[in-house]
C-alpha cells in the first residue's frame, strides 16, 4: 500500500492577495539524462491567475499605494501581453481599483476573457497576423500612454517600474530555500523584470550563479541587436527592455518559437507539466544547459503560466 504524500498546509490568507507566492518545485525525470546536471522547474501556475506575474502586480501596487501615486477610487492603467493584464485585474478586484488595459489579438482569447472575467475594462489592438513585433508593443504603449493622462490614473508603466522586480524577490527568496545550491539560472526576458529580480536574490545569496538570460530566435534584440516578429507571448518585446541590466547576466542565448512549442508540448506529455510557450523556451535552454554539465550540478528555470492560457491556440489547439 503507497503511503500518502503529505504537505504542510498553509495557514488561511488574509485574502486572495495572500495566496500568491510559495509555489512548488519539481524536478525533471524525462527528460534529463542521468548522465547530466538535474532540472528543477519551479511552477508558478499554482499563483492565483496561473502565472508569476501576480507578484510583480502586487509589489506594484502595494509600493504605489504607500507613496501616494494611486489613491482610493483611482484607476489602475497598463499594456499588456498577456499574463501582466489578468494579475493586474486580481489586485484591483481585490483592492477596489478600476483596472483598464490595452492588449492585443496576438495573445491568446483565454488571456483577454481572464482579464474581462476579473473586471478590467480592455482595449484590443490589431496585430500583423497574430504575430509579436516592435511595433504592436509600441501602439500598445501609446495607447496606455492615452488613458494614464486621464484625472485619478496609475500606469504601472511595467517597462519602467523598479517596484515590479522588487516583486520577484520573493521568488528567488523562495528558490534558495527549496533548491539549495544552484549553479545556473535560466529565465525569458519580456520586461526583465523577473530575470532581474530573481537573479538579485540569488547572486546575493551565492556570487557563483551563473544567470542565462532566453529569448527569441527571430528577435535577437540582446544578443544580436536584431528584432524580427516571433510567436513566444510574453517576451521578446523587439528592443532593449529601459530597466535591462546586463551585468546580472552571465548569457543571453535564443530558442525559436516553433522549438518552445515543441517543449512545451513534450513537458505536458512527458512530465505532465502543462505551460506555455516561453516556459517551453525557458526549459529547451535549462535541458540544453544541463547537457554540458555533470549529475551534481542543479539548472533551475521557470514554468511561468499555465497551458490552459493557449488551449484555442496553435500551441495546443491544433494537436
Amino acid at each position: 500500500m503507497t503511503t500518502p504524500r503529505t504537505h504542510p498546509v498553509p495557514p488561511i490568507s488574509p485574502d486572495v492577495l495572500g495566496a500568491i507566492g510559495n509555489t512548488p518545485v519539481v524536478p525533471l525525470r524525462r527528460l534529463v539524462s542521468r548522465d547530466h546536471a538535474r532540472v528543477l522547474v519551479k511552477i508558478e501556475s499554482t499563483n492565483p491567475t496561473a502565472s508569476m506575474k501576480d507578484r510583480m502586480a502586487r509589489a506594484a501596487i502595494e509600493a504605489a499605494e504607500a507613496d501616494g501615486r494611486l489613491a482610493a477610487g483611482g484607476t489602475v492603467v497598463e499594456y499588456t501581453g498577456g499574463n501582466t493584464g489578468p494579475a493586474l485585474a486580481l489586485a484591483c478586484a481585490a483592492k477596489g481599483y478600476r483596472c483598464r488595459l490595452v492588449s492585443s489579438d496576438a495573445f491568446s482569447p483565454e488571456k483577454l476573457a481572464h482579464m474581462k472575467a476579473l473586471g478590467a475594462e480592455l482595449t484590443v489592438l490589431p496585430s500583423d497576423q497574430g504575430r509579436m513585433t516592435q511595433e504592436l508593443f509600441q501602439a500598445m504603449i501609446a495607447k496606455a500612454a492615452e488613458y494614464a493622462d486621464e484625472p485619478g490614473a496609475f500606469w504601472t508603466d511595467q517597462l519602467n517600474n523598479r517596484d515590479m522586480t522588487r516583486g520577484y524577490h520573493s521568488l528567488g527568496e523562495e528558490l534558495v530555500r527549496q533548491a539549495g545550491n544552484i549553479d545556473v539560472f535560466v529565465h525569458c526576458v519580456g520586461t526583465g523584470h523577473s530575470l532581474a529580480g530573481v537573479a538579485e536574490v540569488l547572486r546575493a545569496h551565492d556570487g557563483s550563479v551563473r544567470v542565462v538570460a532566453v529569448e527569441p530566435a527571430e528577435s535577437p534584440i540582446l544578443s544580436e541587436g536584431r528584432k524580427g516578429a516571433h510567436r513566444i507571448e510574453g517576451i521578446g518585446v523587439g528592443f532593449v527592455p529601459p530597466l535591462w541590466n546586463p551585468e546580472l547576466v552571465d548569457e543571453v542565448t535564443s530558442v525559436s518559437s516553433e522549438d518552445a512549442q515543441a517543449m512545451a508540448r513534450r513537458l505536458a506529455r512527458d512530465e505532465s507539466l502543462f505551460a506555455g510557450t516561453s516556459s517551453g523556451a525557458n526549459v529547451a535552454v535549462a535541458l540544453r544547459i544541463a547537457e554540458t554539465l555533470p549529475p551534481a550540478a542543479t539548472v533551475v528555470t521557470l514554468a511561468v503560466d499555465s497551458g490552459l492560457k493557449y488551449l484555442s491556440t496553435e500551441l495546443y489547439g491544433s494537436g
